[in-house]
This record gives structure tokens, sequence and C-alpha cells, in this order.
């Protein structure tokens, strides 16, 4: 039995028995505070641009020259075929903003190059969603006002997402469930001077 299949065997007793006994905290019903109770293996994101809670430089923003921030990461868990990136901006009014959407890159990936291309595949494998400017690839932080933060979330998975170039983040988030053996977030932080 894989990560993932342990996993999901471990939500369904949770919500099943322990939830019932009010061993975990399901405020809402929902059996996502069990989630940060599994170890879904252990990787590092990392950028050379910023430090995770620091701040990120203009020219990653729609302030300079909104290029994607060069990112890495170790060693995946054995048995990831692909990975997923996510970067959003919880604090945006409204909703949570979405920013990139990358998908479906090879396992040996192990970092994206500063200024990754807008093209809906990338350079070595993999494709690229639409954002919430509607466009594919990289948008940078572009807050209206105040200091937000900005989540890249790198998903170790288990498959290669059947999908193609140009999916939304609600469709990848659909995509990997039950699939991911490791996930690891970096947050990055923008204010804009006015």
């Amino acid at each position: 039995m894989n990560l993932a299949m342990k996993r999901r065997v471990f939500l369904e007793l949770a919500g099943k028995g322990a939830g019932l006994l009010g061993l975990f905290p399901f405020s809402d019903g929902s059996r996502q505070d069990v989630i940060s109770l599994l170890p879904l293996g252990k990787m590092k994101l990392e950028s050379s641009a910023f430090v995770t809670n620091g701040a990120i430089p203009s020219r990653y923003t729609c302030d300079g020259q909104d290029l994607s921030p060069p990112l890495a990461w170790d060693e995946p868990p054995a048995g990831t075929r692909s990975f997923a990136l996510i970067c959003d901006d919880p604090d945006a009014p409204g909703k949570t903003w979405v920013h990139w959407v990358v998908y479906n890159l090879p396992p040996a990936t192990r970092s994206l190059p500063e200024k990754v291309s807008p093209n809906a595949t990338v350079a070595g494998g993999g494709l690229q969603g639409k954002n919430d400017f509607g466009k594919s690839g990289y948008g940078g932080p572009c807050p209206p006002s105040g200091t937000h933060r900005y989540f890249f979330k790198l998903y170790a998975l288990d498959r290669v997402l059947e999908l193609s170039a140009g999916a939304t983040k609600a469709r990848v988030e659909e995509a990997i469930k039950g699939h991911v053996l490791a996930e690891v977030h970096l947050i990055g932080l923008y204010h804009r001077g006015r």
C-alpha cells in the first residue's frame, strides 16, 4: 500500500471513528484538521531570491519585470511520478488570488529557473495552467494595498495528471486529491510602496 493510499485510509477511519470520539477538532465537520497529523514526506522548497517569510524582490512583481522567481527543492519521496506547483495569495480581497499553476513536472526535476516562459509547456517537461490574470504562466505579486503573503506550494505526486495545458488551480487541486506523497510551502511577502 503506497503512502497516498495509507493517507486516504487514515482519513476515512478518522472521519468515521476518531472524529466521532472527539479526538480531532473537526470545527466545520471536515477532515482537513487531520491532514497536518499525517507524515507526508519531508522536502525543502527554497528560492535564491528570497527567504521564507521574507520580502519578494520587486523584479518578481508587477512593479518590476514580473519574472517568476527561481525555485529549488530536494529529493522527493520514493514513488514520485510528477510535481505540481501552485502560487497564490490568500490575502487578496474577495478571494484567494492564483498567481501560478504548474503541473506534470518530471520526477527528476529539482528546480525551476528564474523567468519561466509563459508558454503552455515548461522547458524540460511540464505544463502551465491559467492564473487569475487570465493568462498562462506566472503573474507576480500586485497587491492593491498592504502586505500580502504569497504561498508557493509544491506537491510530489504518485501520478501524472491527466490534464491538458491551461488547467485552473481548482482542476489541479481536484486531480491531486489522494495522490500527494509530500507537500512543502515557501511563503514570500510583498508590500507595494506608495
